[in-house]
């Protein structure tokens, strides 16, 4: 073939025809399911119509419906694309359409679950494709008010929306990859899930969810692992449906409602329902537990059993309120009582004051800051991501099953470093795609990228993440054993476990 080439792949709805160049296949704006418009809003995903001749996947498809965030300095991680309700693609790097039966990677993307896209820059799969012989695919899903609005308990059931159709989506799309992916040469019997915050929050719900069951056989959760059991307030939809000035029978007027329309509806209740230092609640939307499609929250259902027999990767970044923290105006202007106010809207108001005492003598200890920024990007990283991610961890592995944990520790030089080790850092490293002025540039950060990679790859391959750059990198198991992923990369047993000790203490007072 020469330097670049047309290929054409034949899948169950009809052909689609890529090109070849640098070494990869690559497929863009495949559909996987019908588009989700007219009578089809806010319904489950349908399947594909087949089509005659053959459909050209040269470009990324329009993404789905959603605000764009301001700018700043996650550009990078939010490039503005054009959207459209018709929004269920996904696209696919291969290095060869062979019987070569290449592991497969799933990247679900984040965004708090009402922004993003599988076709963003920075989830280019081709350097993860070449590098590790591997098909990488890349999806969208329904977001915000079209993917993730409990309308059936609003209309008195007149439009049956669960609030879980978003995930519904990503089954329908791990449907697709395994009755396709085996064309584009993948393996659809060795197929990893991999996603960030949101995405890694939406694996851990594909991991509780029976219609996902056997869809996929690994796992890795970055940033994310759960939903809470009580996220799904039954009465945001009801509030939509007031911001809209409509009501329970009024089902045609909803459905006639333009996008923009929605979207203006969901700023207005993210900003209605915004807590202490924030202009904008990140989401009023989410995946929640129906007892149906997700019979029980992730947490509880993998100690349960339901991730069985799925080795995972777990893990979350040292800092990880940074990114939120910088978006209050008052950030480092904050008190002891701002403090307490901002934790309080997130914790049990009751165990504010213990937690706080906990955290400031611990970092003390190490002779770290205890200013209340710090303080709170530190407790709030623990309770909103570390916490669940070791519950998760370790009620997989009391199950005898495999689960890897890693504590991402690389710091942001952006902002003057106050983003530090931030949510959502590590995404540039896992792909290759890291930026000077989010995630730095030199020979350690390319060092560290290499050693992600191969560590990520070789768990696709083999279901462990051990690797020569990385070395041994043993299960979590009872000593904790934590992989710390950055500038110096090395195993590391129960790191910032008085930290962790304090939840349990005051678990166990909760009792």
């Amino acid at each position: 073939m020469g330097q670049e080439a047309r290929a054409v792949v034949e899948t169950s709805a009809g052909k689609v025809e890529g090109r070849y160049a640098d070494r990869l296949f690559v497929f863009k704006g495949m559909p996987y399911a019908a588009p989700p418009i007219g009578p089809l809003r806010w319904m489950p995903p349908e399947p594909v119509k087949s089509w005659q001749g053959t459909r050209p996947a040269f470009e990324f498809s329009k993404v789905a419906p959603q605000i764009p965030p301001p700018s700043g300095i996650l550009d990078v991680l939010n490039a503005i694309e054009p959207q459209d309700e018709d929004c269920l693609y996904l696209n696919v790097w291969t290095p060869g359409l062979d019987d070569a039966r290449r592991p497969v990677l799933v990247w679900i993307h984040g965004g708090a679950f009402n922004m993003g896209s599988g076709s963003q820059p920075f989830y280019d799969g081709g350097l993860l494709a070449r590098r590790g012989n591997v098909v990488m695919v890349t999806i969208n899903y329904r977001l915000g008010v079209l993917g993730f609005l409990n309308l059936d308990a609003a209309t008195g059931g007149r439009i049956p929306a669960t609030g879980n159709e978003g995930l519904l989506d990503q089954v329908a799309a791990l449907q697709w990859v395994r009755d396709n992916i085996a064309a584009f040469g993948g393996d659809p019997q060795n197929v990893t899930v991999f996603g960030e915050s949101a995405g890694g929050m939406s694996i851990g719900c594909l991991l509780a969810m029976p219609a996902a069951r056997g869809l996929f056989h690994k796992a890795i959760l970055e940033s994310g692992v759960t939903v809470p059991a009580n996220d799904a307030d039954l009465s945001t939809g009801e509030r939509l449906l007031a911001t809209l000035g409509l009501g329970a029978s009024d089902v045609d007027d909803l459905k006639a409602l333009s996008v923009d329309r929605l979207l203006a509806a969901d700023l207005d209740l993210r900003a209605e329902m915004a807590g202490p230092g924030e202009p904008l609640r990140i989401t009023v939307t989410a995946p929640w537990v129906d007892g149906t499609i997700l019979p029980l929250s992730p947490v509880e259902a993998v100690r349960t059993g339901s991730a069985a027999p799925i080795p995972l990767v777990i893990g979350t970044n040292l800092e990880e309120w940074k990114l939120f923290g910088m978006m209050d105006p008052d950030a480092l202007r904050l008190d002891e009582s701002m403090m307490g106010d901002r934790l309080r809207f997130f914790m049990p108001p009751g165990s504010v004051d213990e937690v706080v005492t906990a955290y400031r003598k611990a970092r003390s200890g190490r002779g770290e800051s205890t200013h209340p920024f710090e303080l709170v990007c530190a407790i709030l990283s623990d309770f909103v991501f570390r916490n669940p991610a070791l519950e998760m961890a370790e009620g997989h592995q009391r199950r005898g099953l495999p689960v890897y944990n890693y504590l991402f520790t690389w710091k942001s030089p952006a902002l003057g470093g106050l983003l530090g080790a931030c949510h959502a850092l590590e995404i540039g490293f896992v792909f290759g795609t890291y930026d000077a002025q989010l995630c730095g540039r030199g020979p350690d950060a390319d060092r560290l990228s290499q050693r992600m990679q191969d560590a990520w790859l070789a768990f696709a391959h083999t279901g462990k993440p051990t690797c020569p750059s990385l070395g041994e990198w043993p299960a979590y198991g009872e000593r904790r054993h934590t992989m710390l992923l950055g500038s110096d990369c090395r195993v590391q047993e129960a790191p910032y476990e008085e930290e962790r000790r304090a939840w349990e203490v005051m678990k166990g007072k909760s009792r």
